[in-house]
């Protein structure tokens, strides 16, 4: 699976994809990030990728020419299926959505920054806006590092038990059950009879009731889903 990043800021997401999973996944050529930095399309010299917006306003906005450039460039090379924008009015981010785009071969995301991107880009070019929560950030790096691990990680071969990802909290609308680890017995803190008993049958009913009653207490809203 290819995911590309187009950005202003690529030192941003030099860390994220370097460590634990995501860097397996790329190790097992599972996973190709790539990262391209949108002032290689820049409309001058000095690297100008944004603007000041029209009807004035606080703010730079990034412009058509480079954005329509580079994934013009890209798309016609890779053939994306979807062309992602990270946005705080795109749809909120789930597990649903990160099952639906590991199924995908090619994906490209576009970090947006300052005050967004040239509408037009987003109204021809974009197949699917997301946001990761009702809250803005400095830009769509960090956003895009969630999706690209979120989706990542549920490639087959990228967990070590390909199991692990099918009791993730979220995959069948519910939040995950507890879960121990020895000792057995911690400053008289014990873990339940049921998960010493060795009776698999019985500890899969507890870890769903667990899971029902947990998300009944925490995330009713999803039960209605």
């Amino acid at each position: 699976m290819n995911i590309h990043i187009l950005t202003v800021l690529p030192e941003l997401l030099e860390s994220p994809f370097n460590h634990s999973i995501i860097k397996r996944a790329q190790e097992k050529n599972l996973l190709h990030i790539q990262i391209f930095n949108l002032r290689k399309w820049a409309v001058n010299e000095y690297g100008q990728v944004d603007d000041y917006q029209y009807g004035g306003g606080a703010g730079m906005v990034m412009m058509c020419e480079p954005l329509a450039n580079a994934i013009d460039e890209l798309n016609n090379q890779y053939h994306y299926e979807e062309i992602i924008y990270t946005t705080p009015d795109g749809d909120m981010f789930n597990q649903k959505q990160a099952n639906y785009l590991s199924l995908k071969n090619n994906i490209l995301i576009i970090c947006g920054h300052y005050k967004g991107i040239d509408q037009r880009i987003r109204d021809h070019y974009i197949t699917k806006e997301i946001s990761v929560g009702d809250f803005v950030l400095s830009g769509g790096e960090l956003a895009a590092a969630i999706i690209t691990d979120a989706v990542g990680r549920l490639i087959p071969g990228v967990l070590n038990d390909e199991t692990s990802a099918l009791f993730d909290s979220f995959q069948d609308n519910l939040l995950a059950p507890p879960v121990y680890t020895r000792p057995a017995d911690f400053k008289g803190w014990t873990v339940p009879d049921v998960l010493l008993s060795g009776n698999q049958k019985k500890i899969d009913e507890w870890r769903y009731e667990q899971s029902v009653e947990r998300t009944k207490l925490k995330r009713p809203d999803m039960l209605k889903e």
